[in-house]
This record gives structure tokens, sequence and C-alpha cells, in this order.
């Protein structure tokens, strides 16, 4: 795909993706959105790329929806609703839980309704001092939506996302650490930097395929009794020890050294 509304950039084992519509705060048009999941499915498919960090150009994160794209969608009076595929789940973003490598979100500022979204859909989020979150959506008449009525009662409890749902308060980077919507707060300078070395990190240490099957576990998981996913995940644990990572693995401590993992990609 010609990317117009975003940059991609892969440096071994990192891609960033890079929102760049900075004089609208990196809001969304359907080609934005297109475009995002182009460039997510492309990073996912090489195996130079253990991780991808999305970020964004300019003062926002993502304002959300584009108001001209949001008036599109509101006038049509539910009309031009899109058909999600049969195996997916509807929602914005929801396909990121699917994609077997992480994704981490490096908010460098505002990230409002639709760009909360797309924060709260990646895997861990790092947060600049400069960042701030807000939900919007019943500012706007309309609900959580696209997941988030499952996801913030998970993450910060349900008290506490109907806080911020309701209200659409906007809260700092520091708030949004103290009640867990962050798990790292990084000076402004060393946002990016800091992110790719968490999977510069995972690339050293971790098998990429254990890192997919533990991401599609633990969210797997969330919807499950324990018993089945206890049963699960012995399936999965038994599957892996086949595997030859979990020889090196082994192998690499027995030689006091780093292991070398196979990586995940078509490409």
């Amino acid at each position: 795909m010609n990317y117009t509304d975003l940059e991609l950039e892969i440096d071994d084992p990192v891609a960033v993706i890079r929102l760049n519509r900075p004089e609208k705060l990196n809001a969304f048009t359907y080609d934005t959105l297109a475009q995002i999941r182009s460039a997510v499915d492309e990073a996912a498919a090489d195996p130079a790329v253990v991780g991808i960090v999305i970020t964004g150009n300019g003062r926002g994160f993502s304002a959300g929806l584009d108001s001209s794209t949001l008036m599109s969608v509101t006038s049509s009076k539910g009309e031009g609703r899109a058909q999600t595929p049969e195996d997916e789940v509807p929602g914005l973003f929801t396909y990121f839980l699917a994609v077997p490598k992480p994704i981490i979100a490096a908010v460098n500022g505002v990230a409002a309704g639709g760009g909360l979204v797309l924060a709260a859909m990646c895997d861990l989020r790092f947060a600049s001092t400069n960042a701030s979150f807000t939900t919007t959506f019943l500012k706007r008449g309309l609900i959580a939506e696209h997941g988030m009525s499952w996801l913030l009662p998970r993450v910060l409890g349900p008290g506490r996302a109907l806080d911020l749902l309701w209200t659409s308060e906007r809260i700092d980077a520091q708030r949004a650490l103290e009640v867990g919507l962050v798990e790292y707060l990084c000076q402004p300078e060393e946002l990016l930097s800091r992110a790719r070395d968490y999977v510069v990190k995972l690339a050293a240490s971790a098998s990429p395929a254990s890192v997919a099957d533990t991401k599609r576990l633990v969210y797997a998981h969330l919807g499950m009794g324990y018993p089945e996913a206890l049963r699960e995940a012995d399936r999965v644990q038994w599957a892996a020890i086949a595997r030859p990572d979990a020889e090196e693995g082994a192998r690499a401590l027995l030689e006091k050294r780093e292991p070398q993992f196979a990586r995940l990609g078509s490409a």
C-alpha cells in the first residue's frame, strides 16, 4: 500500500508505525484506518519484526475519528454499518488482539475517542508525560464502543471504567499510570526509544512463538473459567515443549548464552 497517512519503518527487530496527519492531531479517516491495518499486517508478516510500536507525529497520538468522518457516520443513521468478517469481532483495532506479535502504543500526546481505542487495543502502553486520555464517546451521544465496555473494566476495574466513560474526563499521563491505563511513563524525548528498547529486549531473550502463544492465551482466558483455561494452557505448554525453541532455551541456559530463537513471519 502507498502510505499517505502514516509512516512505516522496519529496523530489525522493531517496526514503527507513525500516524502522520499532525495538522489533524492524527485523526482517522477511512483511508487512515485501512493504512493502519495494512501496515500492521505487513509488519506481522515480516520475520525481521519481533514487535510493533505505534506512535503519532506532532502533538497528538490520535484525536479519534476525523470530524468529517464522524459526521458521515452519524448522519447515515446506522445504514452505513460496515460488515465484519465472520472470523473477526466488530470494532476498531480489535484485530490487534489476534496479531501474533506484541503491539505497543507509544502515546506522545492526546489520545481521544478512537485514539484511546487505538492505545487500549495495543498490548502495552508507554506514555509521554505530555500524553492525555479521554473517552469522549458519551459527549457525542455514543456509547462505550469498539470493545471499550469489555476492555476498560478489565484494565481499570468497573468503577474507574464507568467514571472515565460517563464523564469523558481528560486524564493526564501520571493519572493514567496510577489507574493502570498505561504501564510505562517516559519523558517525551525518551518515549520512542524506551518503546523500541522493550522490543529489542524481547528479541534478545524471548521465543517469538512463545510470546505469540502467551498473548493469545491471555486474551482468550479473559473470557474463560479457570478449569477450561488451565486445560488449554496445559495443551499449549506441551506443544511448546515439542518445539525446537524449548530445546534451544535449555541449551542456552546450560551454555550461559542468549538463546537464538526462530522468528515469526512469512516474508
